[in-house]
């Protein structure tokens, strides 16, 4: 069959097993396969390693899965808007490793390259580096990490044409298109869907060779945001502009 699926459980059909290690992408709530998350969710499946930017918050993204117990271990750098996390780990009930932001990107990246290990000098003398090699390079002490590459990667798209192409918007562009690269099998979400030859080739971001299975978001999809800031808009512009309308 093709690439496009029905649906994120016929899309993880025959993927998702106890144990594995799973790529999730996004940043904050911007760009997660929040559909691909429900049907893991849905599955049963546990014992999960999943590498992600964040945890989500408690009640979406891979806060489902916190809050159902199917996560032993996160790979991470910022988790900071989960309470659930928070009180798993405090627990003792869920094991975390933390990494700078850059660092984690660049596992991802390196093991999506065939890279198994790379030296870094951030986190040098932290509780980052600690079990870890460290190498002097020209006087400078730099700490060695290791790529990551996972058993499936579950990324969200923009645009992608039915061979796999994929196309990410602002923010989205974060952790997808590297998660995309470093697993053996890569499940994507995408919002709009259009025929192979119809996205210039220079905007595309992700080749289709990276691409085993698509779904594509239904008609209203909510892309949930974490919070919501806007600036008040001064009194004086504001009169302004209903004096010209």
């Amino acid at each position: 069959m093709g690439k496009v699926y029905p649906d994120a459980t016929a899309a993880l059909a025959g993927v998702l097993r106890d144990g594995m290690v799973i790529h999730s992408g996004g940043f904050g709530l911007c760009g997660i396969p929040a559909l691909l998350i429900e049907a893991i969710r849905e599955s049963g499946v546990k014992d999960l390693t999943v590498v992600s930017n964040n945890a989500g918050i408690d009640d979406a993204g891979l806060g489902l899965l916190l809050k159902t117990r199917q996560i032993r271990k996160m790979i991470s750098s910022y988790v900071g808007e989960n309470a659930e996390f928070a009180r798993q780990f405090l627990a003792g009930e869920l094991e975390i490793e933390f990494n700078p932001q850059g660092t984690l990107a660049e596992r991802i990246r390196a093991g999506g390259a065939g890279i198994p290990a790379f030296f870094t000098k951030t986190g040098v003398g932290t509780d980052v580096a600690k079990g870890k090699e460290t190498r002097e390079f020209d006087g400078e002490t730099y700490v060695m990490e290791r790529g990551i590459f996972a058993d499936l990667a579950i990324v969200h798209a923009y645009m992608a044409d039915t061979e796999g192409n994929l196309v990410y918007r602002k923010t989205a562009r974060n952790f997808n298109p590297m998660m995309a690269t470093a697993a053996k099998v890569t499940v994507v979400q995408v919002e709009h869907l259009v025929q192979a030859g119809e996205i210039d080739p220079d905007h595309i971001h992700t080749p289709g060779i990276f691409t085993k299975r698509m779904i594509v978001c239904p008609a209203g999809y909510e892309k949930r945001i974490e919070q919501r800031t806007v600036r008040k808009r001064p009194a004086a512009a504001a009169a302004g502009a209903e004096s010209l309308a």
